[in-house]
């Protein structure tokens, strides 16, 4: 009987130390703060489209991807954000990873369509064009679409979201994956943006830096810049949008701390 308590107690202590060892979080870029009429909304980098927003006692998890252990020690989400169907953005195994029971899963149409059954009944589908207002926020989707439109698009229009939240008086934009498309251009009173740059499935700095002098944020972080050949350019892009408004604070941010 010694034998056997002893046998437990090592076992659950290994347990214990194995559980400790899977919450140690993966490296990460540090966190921002950006004020709002409801407090400060923090920004944490997780990793290339992935970003976690805390606000008002919230929690917001976009694009849940590249292990749960990249979201160790954060608050489990109130809100999950999905913008596509690719790997990089609805990762189920990820998704597994998570404590989601709280979780409300916004999502288009297709990746309702592929989330594990254990999570469809949490699932809000937005289309383009739609709001959905909840926890004291604002949730509205907006096209993300490759140019020029075809039928073998990586990212045909209407089958993805990005999203525009309004929290505390404070427009995010989010733009998933898309080009400097019309509907982008034409976004309004955007103070915080989060846009991607990575050939060939996005845009390359240059058009991102066209579109985002287009609708003028007022704060930019250049996202998901992980492309084919590499990490993009995001120094020439901020550059490129500085030397034609310094009033749009480009923030440049590690989103690939393990790649080194």
């Amino acid at each position: 009987m010694k034998a056997t308590l002893m046998l437990t107690a090592a076992l659950a202590a290994l347990a214990l130390q194995t559980q400790a060892q899977s919450a140690t979080p993966a490296p990460r870029a540090a966190a921002d703060q950006i004020a709002t009429a409801q407090g400060p909304l923090t920004v944490q980098p997780i990793t290339h489209g992935s970003v976690v927003f805390s606000w008002n006692g919230k929690t917001i998890y976009v694009d849940p991807y590249g292990g749960a252990e990249a979201y160790a020690g954060l608050a489990a989400p109130d809100v999950v954000l999905i913008t596509d169907i690719h790997g990089d953005h609805l990762d189920p195994k990820t998704l597994a990873g998570l404590s989601l029971n709280k979780a409300m899963l916004v999502v288009p149409q297709a990746v309702a369509d592929q989330l594990p059954a254990q999570y469809r009944a949490q699932a809000r589908i937005l289309r383009n064009g739609q709001r959905l207002d909840t926890l004291g926020l604002s949730v509205s989707a907006v096209p993300m679409y490759n140019l020029p439109e075809t039928a073998d698009s990586r990212h045909p229009k209407g089958r993805g979201n990005g999203y525009v939240l309004t929290l505390g008086g404070k427009n995010v934009y989010l733009s998933g994956d898309t080009e400097d498309v019309a509907e982008m251009r034409a976004l309004k009173r955007i103070d915080v943006a989060f846009v991607c740059m990575n050939l060939p499935y996005t845009m390359d700095e240059q058009q991102a830096a066209q579109g985002v002098l287009a609708f003028k944020p007022g704060i930019v972080y250049p996202y998901h810049y992980r492309g084919q050949n590499g990490l993009s350019d995001v120094a020439a892009f901020q550059k490129t949008v500085q030397a034609a408004n310094r009033k749009i604070d480009v923030r440049l941010r590690d989103w690939y701390p393990t790649a080194k």
